[in-house]
C-alpha cells in the first residue's frame, strides 16, 4: 500500500526574505498565498503558481541575521535543485533576462529535455524544462498521465 500523497511543497531557508519574495513573486510570478505576518519581511510564507508550491522560511530569527550571507551556507544550497515543467522556455529565457537574471540560453540535453537554469537569490538551483523530442514527450505522457503537447499548446520536435 502506498501513502496517498497529493503534492509537495519544498521549504527553502532564505537569507533575505524581501529579496526572495521579490524573486519568486515578482520575477517568476508566484502568488504569495499566506505568510506568518503581513508585508514582505516575514518569517515563513507559502507561494503558489499553477498548483506548484514553494515555502520560504527565514534562516535567522528576528535581529539575528548577520550583515552578509555565510558562504558555507550558500555553498550548501548547491546540493538543492528544483525542477519546474515549463512549456515555453524561450519566452521564460527572455523574461528572466528582462528581469536582470543571470541566465544562459535554453539547451537540449542528451536525455531529451530542453532546459533553462537560473539561481535564486540564495543560490538554490532552479531548472525549467520541457520535452524536446517526441520520445521524451511520450515518456512524460506515460509517467505523468498527460500529453505535454496539450498542456503547452505546442508540439515537441519530432
Amino acid at each position: 500500500m502506498a501513502i496517498d500523497i497529493r503534492g509537495v511543497a519544498p521549504l527553502l531557508e532564505v537569507f533575505d526574505m524581501p529579496a526572495s519574495v521579490h524573486f519568486y513573486r515578482d520575477v517568476l510570478g508566484f502568488e504569495l498565498v499566506t505568510a506568518s505576518q503581513a508585508g514582505d519581511n516575514f518569517g515563513w510564507g507559502l507561494l503558489r503558481l499553477h498548483g506548484v508550491e514553494v515555502m520560504l522560511n527565514t534562516a535567522y530569527e528576528e535581529g539575528q541575521r548577520p550583515s552578509v550571507p555565510d558562504p558555507a551556507r550558500v555553498a550548501a544550497h548547491g546540493d538543492t535543485a528544483l525542477f519546474f515543467g515549463c512549456a515555453d522556455l524561450d519566452a521564460a529565457y527572455l523574461h528572466l533576462r528582462a528581469q536582470g537574471c543571470a541566465v544562459g540560453e535554453p539547451v537540449v540535453t542528451n536525455y531529451g529535455m530542453k532546459q533553462l537554469s537560473v539561481e535564486d537569490p540564495d543560490g538554490y538551483h532552479l531548472c525549467f524544462q520541457w520535452p524536446a523530442s517526441q520520445q521524451t514527450a511520450d515518456q512524460w505522457r506515460a509517467w505523468y498521465g498527460f500529453d505535454p503537447e496539450q498542456v503547452s499548446g505546442t508540439q515537441a520536435d519530432a
